[in-house]
């Protein structure tokens, strides 16, 4: 039996619910990531003995599963767009900007299909956005592609943010600090390919690098979307 089918124990004294259980561990992990997360620390977070979660959650991984649904419910667009390529868009911005709310979200994404509520509500928008306009298993490859794009280009935004506070230096910090090692590895001739885009290359944000990325991925799906020439 899943954590969605199991029911809840009885109320005792102290009221707690997944609900609470699930607000508490969120809190914590948007305060310190997923390390800050254990049943004990939100039992203690709650005012209840950690034997009582147990009731609730069986394990710290059920406990993930349930933060992970809590936090789809910001994914889900109020409004369903009519176009499949604005649909894809708007659900993939609104990922990366749930990520950056809660950073934890990065370190579960692209793992085993999210089953709770929120989480399968997110899929089948995704999967409605695109119905009609190819076979099944097209249409999969399609969500699959985009789905590791955006998983791929949030984590490394993540993993910069997190690096910038580990180091207390910004990204132009770390460029400045960087920069005589670079200029002279460069300088070797070894690297003609990096040069030009450290000496050429257009230096943008992450949104921006995001929006541009995703939005050639969906090129490439619309392309193996549209019908064969003839």
């Amino acid at each position: 039996m899943t954590v969605w089918d199991r029911p809840e124990p009885p109320t005792r004294p102290v009221p707690l619910d997944r609900e609470r259980i699930v607000a508490a561990a969120v809190a914590l992990a948007d305060e310190g990531g997923l390390e800050a997360v254990s049943l004990r620390k939100v039992a203690a977070r709650l005012n209840a003995g950690p034997m009582r979660l147990y009731g609730f959650i069986s394990t710290k991984e059920e406990l993930f599963d349930l933060m992970v649904d809590e936090v789809q419910a910001e994914i889900l667009p109020e409004e369903r767009p009519g176009d499949w390529r604005e649909a894809l868009r708007v659900l993939a911005h609104r990922t990366r900007r749930a990520a950056l709310r809660h950073e934890w979200l990065a370190d579960l994404l692209g793992g085993r299909p999210s089953l709770g509520p929120n989480g399968l509500a997110v899929t089948e928008a995704t999967l409605a956005a695109l119905d009609g306009l190819a076979d099944i298993d097209t249409v999969m490859r399609a969500v699959e592609t985009v789905s590791a794009y955006s998983t791929g280009a949030i984590r490394r935004e993540i993993a910069n943010l997190r690096a910038e506070r580990a180091t207390g230096l910004s990204k132009r910090d770390w460029q400045r600090a960087s920069g005589p090692h670079v200029t002279k590895m460069l300088a070797t001739g070894r690297f003609p390919a990096l040069a030009k885009a450290v000496h050429d290359g257009t230096d943008v944000d992450a949104e921006t690098s995001f929006t541009t990325g995703l939005d050639w991925v969906l090129d490439a799906v619309a392309a193996k979307l549209a019908p064969p020439p003839g």
